[in-house]
């Protein structure tokens, strides 16, 4: 066992809402500018909150998550970062103590202090209430200290900074700004490429904190590994070439899975379903999920692209569809406004956006492959005559069980699959 130290701050809230994603970007912008090499992660199953973080530190944001990812894999991931960094910062999910496994649970394990994101917009002493809570609810938490934030004036957040006992830390506050807010939909935020402002953005909000303590950097933290690489399997996928559907309705995937495609030796070739016209030369396809719902009509009218799959899942190569991915293969897909759009026809089904959430989950699926880990997300519902193959599971409520569904060479799920879950099952899912 061996052991490498780096700066390191947990950044979560009280609920979601509250500004996690503004403030942790910000402050991989600021240590950026200020010429330290940052390394961000994100809790739990996140694909869009990562492209945010990522476009902020300048690298790659992977997930952390003690069930998903697992603790050997994020206790390698972490003391990876360690090496290499100046300053690890890692984005909590909803509240700091929501969820099984929670952030409070990640951040005690890994013994990061966790900074408290407090939305104060409309509270004054109650705000030190709150900070009390929060550091103290779970007294073996590694606790950094509160940021008040979208504080109304310099008065208010004297008012808050009284109100707070000493030892609760007060890191600072940041001013209610509407030009330093993330756009967000149904799904969360918007992607990082769709906020064509985003470096001004984060510019003026690393500049609010530059005048906090947040500014600082936090204690250095331990971190502990082993010298062996729990992902070396070889090169198993070694001349196989993988095309992977990247474009704005294709862009839910784990950055954590394309890094073990490549490590497994997959050659990984992108293509846009929306403006490409064929699926380029390749041994499997990879649809992963996004925002099909946001460009049907584009989708439908490629009728081009719609024959280069037709063909390619004719070859009888792999083809893995998850979610969104699902939702193009299927014979339609009708919007909230009431459109339907005629989509593959490969999966037969038809799928219609809702105006609520339908599922979110945690979820792990046997497949013949193997045990895969994962998580469903989605605003659609999804019929087909097919019955599924395997049913997930979640390891919480065990409410939600998503099905996966099999036709030929072709695999399709609304569950979104943490590959390094399973490297052997994800080899034998993408080899012929």
């Amino acid at each position: 066992m061996a052991v490498v130290q780096c700066h390191a701050l947990f950044i979560s809230a009280p609920a979601s809402g509250q500004g996690k994603t503004t403030v942790t970007a910000a402050l991989a912008r600021l240590h950026r500018n200020a010429g330290r090499e940052v390394r961000v992660f994100k809790t739990g199953p996140d694909f869009i909150d990562p492209t945010i973080l990522a476009h902020a530190s300048g690298h790659p944001v992977y997930n952390l998550d003690l069930w998903l990812v697992g603790e050997e894999r994020s206790k390698a991931l972490l003391a990876e970062a360690a090496k290499e960094a100046d300053i690890i910062l890692i984005e909590g999910v909803m509240g700091l103590f929501d969820g099984d496994p929670s952030s409070a649970d990640l951040a005690e394990r890994f013994g990061i202090p966790v900074l408290a994101v407090i939305d104060a917009s409309a509270m004054a002493q109650t705000f030190a209430a709150l900070a009390h809570g929060i550091q103290t609810y779970r007294p073996s938490l590694p606790f950094a200290g509160v940021l008040a934030n979208r504080v109304g004036s310099e008065r208010h957040g004297e008012i808050l900074k009284t109100a707070i006992n000493d030892d609760e830390r007060w890191y600072g506050a940041i001013p209610r700004d509407e030009s330093i807010g993330l756009p967000s939909r149904h799904l969360g935020l918007h992607l990082s490429q769709e906020v064509s402002d985003l470096d001004e953005r984060l510019t003026k909000a690393a500049d609010h904190l530059s005048k906090t303590s947040a500014a600082i950097l936090p204690p250095l933290t331990h971190f502990y590994y082993t010298d062996h690489n729990n992902l070396d399997t070889g090169y198993p996928l070694k001349d196989t070439v993988i095309a992977v559907a990247r474009d704005s309705a294709f862009c839910f995937v784990y950055a954590d899975n394309m890094r073990l495609l490549k490590q497994l030796g997959a050659q990984l070739v992108y293509f846009s379903p929306l403006e490409d016209a064929v699926v380029p030369e390749a041994d499997a396809l990879y649809l992963p999920g996004g925002y099909p719902e946001l460009y049907a009509e584009q989708l439908s009218n490629n009728a081009s692209m719609k024959a280069s799959i037709h063909y390619f899942v004719s070859t009888n190569k792999p083809v893995i569809a998850e979610c969104g991915g699902m939702l193009y293969l299927a014979n339609s897909l009708t919007n909230k406004a009431g459109q339907r759009f005629d989509m593959l026809g490969i999966i037969p089904g038809e799928a219609v956006m809702q105006t609520r959430l339908v599922s979110l989950a945690l979820q792990s699926v046997l497949l013949p492959e193997g045990l895969f880990r994962g998580h469903t997300y989605h605003h659609s519902n999804f019929t087909t005559a097919l019955s599924p193959v395997a049913l997930g599971e979640c390891p919480n409520y065990r409410r939600t069980a998503e099905s996966v569904f099999r036709q030929g060479n072709v695999l399709a799920s609304y569950i979104h699959f943490y590959f390094p879950s399973s490297p052997a099952a994800c080899v034998a899912l993408f080899k012929r």
